[in-house]
């Protein structure tokens, strides 16, 4: 559903809108063949039918979160982790400095993809 994608994505702040289209740009790069969704109210970047990944965009930040990240150690100040650590996201701010080499790398290391 790309263009639910599209449209979340426009809807948002200048700032949000380039950092939301920077990880989408991104995930296309690290994963082949990565399937875009628009589930929950946000979108959703699925590896062979999985949530590898999903943007949530909220007032003040966009939040960047992986699926599948048990093995992802938690990075204080940058990487947290949700529940049982099944999940870690990533909270980008404005100004904020993002390492999307970095995020490429947790990404490629929790779907799989080589």
């Amino acid at each position: 559903m790309k263009d639910d994608v599209s449209a979340y994505i426009e809807k948002t702040k200048p700032w949000q809108a380039q950092v939301c289209t920077r990880l989408r740009e991104m995930m296309h790069r690290t994963i082949p063949g990565v399937e875009e969704a628009f589930q929950y109210g946000k979108p959703h970047f699925l590896r062979d039918g999985r949530p590898s990944a999903v943007i949530h965009v909220a007032r003040d930040k966009v939040s960047f979160m992986v699926f599948d990240a048990v093995g992802v150690e938690v990075v204080p100040g940058l990487l947290r982790q949700l529940g049982n650590g099944e999940r870690k996201a990533v909270d980008i701010r404005e100004g904020d400095e993002v390492d999307y080499d970095l995020l490429a790398d947790i990404l490629r290391r929790t779907s799989g993809a080589r």
